[in-house]
């Protein structure tokens, strides 16, 4: 969905700061309003659907101020930054998006979700945000009993343009409570939150990337059906059948080499421009960890949060690791502003190169030695002898409970053989003298 939203806030953001101006150049400085502390309850509006979600906001003053989103028992900080005597800049950490609101004289927040990205500006969610409603759906006193628990395993089948592999949630229902995470080959949903009404259930879902909503109802036969609303995209269906052996394609095998390739090779520039390339003296003899990843991508930033502590935790023991990000804008200028950002925030000590543009299709004709690129995140890792051992697609989160533990336990697992395997012999440079003299 694109609007005009973006140009009319702007708009009176700016006339807003005139008027101020005017006011203080009078000798009237505008009285400058806070965001109340405490829970909040917001409404994003996608389309003609409305998509819940909380927050909590901490600290003296929006200069200090943390505002906190809040998803089931999910938590993410974000800082609060004042525009003016009356309006709040909060950039969503490392997505480069932000909520830009004004607070009203009722105490009331309105304002919009707004992408940052170059060329993108114009893309945008209005939402409106009241203090004090702790509650994500129905207000308290208002539930009607479900019909039905949802609690278990679902094989979703999704209808869109594009043919897309089922997807998989994880429900679980305490009376009208609803939580889970829905699982795809791309990775997970995060946490999400919600409620059973009767036959109809809804869960939604915030944490910094764009909002999203699944909606839905409880059919006569046990069966699910509903739709999706996520950010900017249109809504799409899907039906459901409870099944605890349904699972979606094996991670490991969707993304390989080609027939008569063992190796990896590339060459991108570091964040100074620098080339870097797999051959390096820098990676020879060495185990190495490839994640292909965006900073817009919610799933890869999960995984460097997996990935950078394990890393700065085990450099010493003969391993290194290649972030190669594919970003919103063709441009190494931005990408040093988004993957710097993601580099500070996490602390990531291992190499962070720019591959170009964000699309599959530019990632397999810059990585031509894979099959085809499916989803951002993509793990690749690389043994001493720099022969590709093992490709993982997507990204499983803490969320996901057994599969996270599965791909953790895995993970450490073929890390530590591969390191303690025998560095592979250098070949010794034959002396230039002796050949001199051959």
């Amino acid at each position: 969905m694109k609007t005009n939203i973006f140009s009319k806030t702007l708009q009176c953001l700016l006339a807003g700061i005139l008027l101020s101006s005017a006011s203080f150049a009078a000798g009237n400085p505008p009285a400058e309003k806070f965001i109340k502390q405490g829970v909040w309850r917001g409404v994003f509006t996608i389309s003609e659907t409305q998509v819940p979600f909380n927050f909590e906001v901490k600290g003296k003053d929006a200069e200090h101020a943390v505002f906190t989103l809040l998803n089931g028992t999910r938590r993410d900080n974000f800082h609060v930054k004042r525009i003016g005597s009356d309006s709040l800049f909060i950039k969503m950490n490392t997505y480069d998006a932000a909520l830009v609101a004004k607070i009203n004289d009722d105490g009331t927040i309105s304002g919009e979700y707004r992408s940052l990205v170059p060329g993108f500006r114009g893309n945008s969610l209005p939402f409106t945000a009241e203090y004090g409603k702790k509650y994500r759906f129905v207000e308290p006193g208002k539930d009607i009993p479900p019909t039905a628990n949802l609690t278990g395993k679902w094989e979703l089948k999704v209808y869109s343009k594009e043919q897309v592999p089922n997807k998989i949630a994880l429900l679980k229902q305490n009376g009208n409570k609803l939580t889970g995470v829905i699982m795809q080959v791309t990775g997970d949903s995060r946490e999400l939150e919600g409620t059973v009404q009767g036959n109809e259930f809804e869960l939604s879902g915030f944490t910094g990337p764009s909002p999203k909503i699944y909606k839905g109802h409880i059919n006569d036969d046990g069966t699910i059906s509903g739709e999706i609303a996520a950010g900017i995209y249109d809504n799409t269906k899907f039906d459901g059948v409870k099944d605890d052996k349904a699972e979606l394609p094996d991670p490991y095998k969707l993304t390989y080499l080609k027939e008569g390739y063992k190796k990896l090779d590339f060459t991108f520039p570091d964040l100074t421009g620098k080339p870097v390339s797999l051959s390096d003296d820098k990676y020879k003899g060495k185990v190495v960890i490839i994640e292909v990843v965006g900073t817009w991508c919610p799933n890869c930033t999960d995984q460097t949060v997996f990935l950078s502590p394990w890393f700065n935790k085990n450099k010493d023991r003969g391993v290194e690791a290649i972030a190669i990000g594919f970003e919103q804008k063709d441009s190494l200028k931005y990408a040093q502003y988004t993957l710097g950002k993601l580099r500070d925030k996490y602390n990531i000590q291992y190499d962070i190169l720019f591959g170009g543009l964000a699309d599959k299709k530019i990632v397999s004709q810059k990585l031509p030695a894979l099959n085809k690129f499916v989803a951002f995140p993509t793990t690749i890792i690389i043994d001493r002898k720099g022969d590709v051992r093992e490709i993982y697609t997507g990204y499983t989160g803490t969320v996901t409970g057994k599969y996270y533990q599965d791909y953790e336990k895995k993970f450490n697992k073929l890390l530590d053989e591969l390191i303690a395997e025998p560095a592979p012999a250098i070949a010794a440079i034959p002396n230039q003298d002796n050949n001199n003299n051959k």
